[in-house]
């Protein structure tokens, strides 16, 4: 298959992007760099320096005519959008956009789209969420923006025929995550601790997540390929962890002179979070196989061989 990989420098897009090329296919990378790096770029993929707000981003869609495109660019920091919602809506409404358009107009027959189990369900009534029971009811921008990105895709399908399959991650982490902002904790505390740095957390530390390592999100994004179901999934592992606990799983790992400092919580935080995987075993074949502990260690030592 031809694919497009957009974000395909960045964390969890390179290491799809790096899966659909093992698996034979033929892959182009678009990634504005902002965030990724180069050197995450696949061997073997094209890659294509563009903002996806850009005309260029379209015309290389008409070009490409891919018939899959895995959308993994996005404004991907919950505290960006609260401070800046108009510049996360360009990127992640209006960027994703351009791209549907110019996939329409190229025959596009499939969008994988990222999306996010972590934001879109808000402040859920009762875990763990479901996707065809739990309101979607996000409390930050970042998490509107990717539930409209799931809005406009059924519209694609609806009036235009382009097929999608949305993937709602839980907290996703794992070797290339990026340290330096607000989106990556597990990243960010192993990072701080290898250089025997203070971990700063958000209140009480008592808010949970659902955290999935980047591995099984790959194999999630594979399966997208081979089956015939359309709309949303939890891409998760059914477990809630807390801030606190996974600190101390990481201390555990890393060692260290330093230690946690507790600072205020963060507007647009949910409390808790944990996602029902029992849809994706049911339609996808799929479910996660990498548990936490094993997880923290292999991005542990990648942070380890990197510093």
């Amino acid at each position: 298959m031809r694919i497009l990989v957009t974000g395909g420098a960045g964390f969890i897009g390179s290491h799809v992007a790096e899966a659909y090329v093992g698996a034979g296919h033929e892959v182009a990378v678009i990634d504005d760099l902002s965030s990724g790096h180069r050197e995450n770029v696949p061997q073997g993929a094209r890659f294509e320096q563009l903002d996806i707000r850009s005309e260029a981003a379209a015309e290389l869609v008409g070009d490409l005519a891919p018939e899959v495109i895995n959308h993994h660019a996005a404004q991907m920091n919950v505290r960006v959008s609260v401070d800046d919602p108009a510049y996360d809506a360009s990127i992640n409404i209006a960027g994703f956009i351009n791209l549907l358009e110019a996939g329409r107009r190229a025959g596009t027959g499939l969008v994988v789209f990222a999306s996010s189990g972590g934001t879109v369900y808000g402040e859920p009534e009762s875990l763990p969420c479901k996707e065809a029971s739990t309101p979607t009811r996000p409390v930050c921008p970042y998490g509107v923006s990717k539930l409209a990105g799931e809005q406009y895709l059924h519209y694609y399908s609806e009036v235009h025929g382009m097929t999608s399959v949305t993937l709602r991650y839980g907290n996703v982490y794992g070797p290339r995550q990026d340290p330096h902002g607000e989106a990556g904790v597990i990243a960010i505390f192993a990072k701080m601790l290898l250089a025997g740095r203070d971990c700063k957390i958000n209140g009480d530390g008592l808010q949970t997540r659902d955290y999935v390592y980047v591995g099984d999100v790959v194999r999630a994004n594979l399966s997208c390929l081979e089956t015939s179901f359309r709309g949303a999934v939890n891409i998760g592992t059914g477990q809630e962890t807390n801030v606190v606990e996974l600190y101390e799983a990481i201390k555990a790992g890393v060692g260290g002179e330093g230690s946690a400092v507790h600072g205020p919580a963060k507007a647009g935080e949910s409390r808790r979070n944990v996602l029902d995987i029992s849809l994706a075993a049911q339609q996808l074949g799929w479910s996660p196989s990498t548990q936490l502990a094993a997880g923290v260690a292999d991005t542990v030592e990648f942070f380890a061989s990197h510093v």
